[in-house]
């Protein structure tokens, strides 16, 4: 009769166990966002000739052709402090995934303890009887075996095993940022230079119409106020020159720490770029399911929501009873006495402890971590968002930029014919100076304009391929360190 009792609640457990692990399973939430038709399908902002539907090359750097840039994307990759912190993390997650990991091990100890010293008398019940000094030692071995029956191990190895996996997502993520930003500082230098020699060529023009006025006012064909207003026009085009080379300089010092050297080393730089490198091919930019996929903020997100739901695994755990299975083996007495058959001791069996019937401690572990998985669920949400919003929105204005450029491109046709036709009039006499100067002023803003949008191009194309979220592909020592315990 009792050992039927005890076969019922030994299967009561155990059904009651993998009732517990059952219910902590992950799967993704059905309603999630990156499951709708919308988050998948192509991109509102790829139409036209600008994008094409092929995915994203993972090396897209390589795309521009210039060897300057991949040397450069190469250094970034090898020195980048912050790749460096975001391999340290790898680390430290596979340093605690190894902690969480050993315990699903049996847990041995070792313990030695010798001792000289004598007992108090009137603890022995003999007083007026002092006992005799003698030394003594205790050694022994033990080993331990916690029994998983309600997955509370299983479940914190899986959490710990989701917190690696979000660690690598954020080196990728951290990598992809390099990658970016290595690439558009240089190619800010590379394009701030181009708007310097614009600016310096309307220079060299405006100083060449300055002395053309001044020549016609020696020959008695033109006025002092032409010429002080050519000066002002000069200055007002050489003003411009200052904050390029500044933006210039700015770019260089990025570049520079960008690859792990201080901006002292920044002159290494210095000619680099011999000419602005250009992408005028159609970007691929494939459709909102590989881009899902692709990014690994949004991979980090899920992990971070499995881990977040495996922790209720853990906290549910507590409960029900804890069984380790243990098994110890000693010695102790006296020295002279050493390992005689009357010293030792042993013992083997279970130990179970359970917090009950007071559980409320448990139960508030639990919708702690619940909460924890619900928020964890919303920044996943938020993260999928954020990934389309960042990505529509490059695609847009990168699309928007290339109309602009074009329109620039016709008005400085114009302007430039205008100057032209405004010069020869000027100088047949036709008309005063002050046309000339409005007509190269105006050709001056185009060419400006024109140069600024060239720089603006440039950086949307490093945008767009920084939503696109590729460039994590290739894989280095960092990430797989973490690699076996995937």
């Amino acid at each position: 009769m009792k050992r039927g009792r005890y076969r019922l609640l030994f299967a009561a457990a155990i059904a009651l166990a993998g009732c517990a692990s059952r219910t902590a399973d992950y799967q993704r939430p059905a309603a999630a966002l990156i499951a709708t038709p919308a988050a998948n399908g192509k991109f509102v902002g790829a139409g036209g000739p600008a994008f094409s539907p092929e995915p994203p090359p993972a090396n897209w750097w390589r795309l521009y052709r210039d060897p300057v840039l991949d040397k450069l994307v190469a250094q970034a990759l090898a020195a980048n402090t912050d790749l460096r912190v975001a391999s340290a993390n790898i680390a430290r997650s596979v340093a605690h995934f190894d902690v969480v990991d050993d315990a699903r091990q049996p847990q041995t100890a070792l313990l030695a303890a010798p001792s000289f010293g004598r007992r108090s008398a009137e603890e022995e019940l003999r007083p007026g009887k002092p006992l005799d000094n003698h030394f003594t030692y205790g050694a022994g071995a033990s080993v331990s075996y916690q029994v998983d029956m309600f997955g509370q191990v299983a479940r914190a190895i899986e959490s710990a095993q989701a917190d690696v996996a979000a660690a690598r997502a954020a080196y990728d993520t951290v990598r992809i940022t390099v990658v970016a930003e290595t690439t558009r500082a240089y190619l800010e230098a590379c394009n701030t230079e181009r708007e310097i020699g614009v600016a310096e060529h309307s220079i060299a023009l405006q100083r060449e119409s300055g002395t053309l006025v001044q020549k016609l006012q020696h020959a008695g064909r033109g006025i002092s106020f032409d010429v002080s207003r050519a000066d002002a026009q000069l200055d007002q085009v050489r003003a411009s020159l200052p904050p390029l080379q500044a933006q210039r300089q700015l770019a260089l010092y990025r570049l520079a720490v960008l690859t792990g050297r201080p901006p002292a080393d920044m002159p290494a730089l210095q000619g680099a770029c011999v000419q602005a490198p250009g992408l005028e091919q159609a970007i691929p930019v494939g459709d909102g399911a590989e881009l899902l996929r692709r990014r690994p903020d949004v991979r980090r997100a899920e992990e971070e929501l499995k881990s977040a739901h495996a922790r209720i695994g853990v906290a549910t755990a507590e409960l029900y009873p804890k069984i380790t299975l243990g098994a110890s083996f000693a010695s102790v007495g006296l020295t002279e006495s050493f390992l005689k058959a009357d010293t030792f001791k042993f013992s083997l069996g279970p130990l179970i402890s359970w917090q009950f019937p007071n559980r409320a401690k448990a139960r508030a572990s639990i919708r702690d971590a619940q909460a924890q998985s619900d928020a964890a669920y919303a920044r996943f949400d938020g993260t999928v968002l954020a990934a389309l919003r960042e990505t529509e929105s490059a695609l847009t204005v990168y699309a928007r930029d290339l109309d602009r450029r074009a329109l620039l491109r016709s008005a400085q046709r114009n302007a430039g014919k205008a100057a032209q036709d405004a010069e020869l009039l000027f100088q047949a006499g036709r008309h005063g100076y002050l046309p000339v100067l409005d007509a190269n002023r105006s050709l001056l803003a185009v060419d400006q304009a024109l140069a600024g949008v060239e720089s603006k191009i440039a950086a949307d194309q490093v945008q767009v391929f920084l939503a696109l979220g590729g460039g994590w592909e290739e894989t280095n020592a960092a990430p797989a360190l973490a690699a076996s315990h995937q």
